[in-house]
């Protein structure tokens, strides 16, 4: 089974169809280094230097590179296969060597990165009271957790939270920015990576 790419995702791979084999190396452990670290910038822009490219070439090659780890992953290709899709790419056989050997140490980390299951407690209610106390007003929370085990929820989990208006404008502007960084592009990226 040959996997097949959307054509931006082999425009991302295509700075690498071009490079030397030690090249090709280098982008596989700037891939690995991302899937453990996260974003490395400070290397992207020096890789970018010495390629004269720009920096987003080097971040979509990676990114590109772990999609095509994913992907390969998700579909349980055998090693002929990934060979076969990889050399579609237009990669030489030297360069699919290399993409080869990193596809097979990748494999396993990336099945055990599937099978892990979070089970963070999350919001299932929130309860307030607005008070005032000698001229300084207070605002109690009670907030509720749940967790889930197996499918099944287990007991709610009660917290008790007291603060002023002004730390409660702080903590929702802090959310707020949070919940835009979760919108952003990068992290789309990262969120449908992890779901492929």
């Amino acid at each position: 089974m040959l996997i097949s790419l959307r054509s931006d995702h082999k425009e991302h791979l295509q700075l690498l169809t071009s490079q030397p084999i030690q090249v090709v190396v280098d982008f596989c452990k700037l891939a690995v280094d991302f899937l453990q670290n996260g974003p490395n910038l400070k290397r992207y822009t020096t890789a970018a230097q010495k390629l004269d490219v720009e920096v987003e070439v080097i971040q979509n090659c990676i990114y590109g590179l772990i999609n095509l780890l994913l992907l390969s992953c998700k579909h349980k290709l055998s090693e002929a296969d990934f060979r076969d899709s990889v050399l579609t790419l237009g990669f030489s056989q030297e360069q699919q060597a290399i993409l080869t050997k990193f596809y097979e140490s990748k494999q396993n980390d990336v099945h055990q990165l599937n099978q892990t299951s979070i089970n963070e407690p999350h919001y299932d209610d929130l309860k307030w009271r607005f008070e005032v106390q000698q001229v300084t007003p207070l605002i109690t929370m009670e907030l509720k957790l749940k967790t889930e085990k197996d499918g099944a929820e287990t007991e709610n989990e009660k917290i008790l939270l007291q603060t002023d208006p002004n730390n409660l404008l702080h903590v929702a502007n802090e959310l707020e920015k949070a919940l835009v960084e979760s919108r952003s592009r990068h992290s789309r990226k990262i969120q449908r990576a992890l779901k492929n």
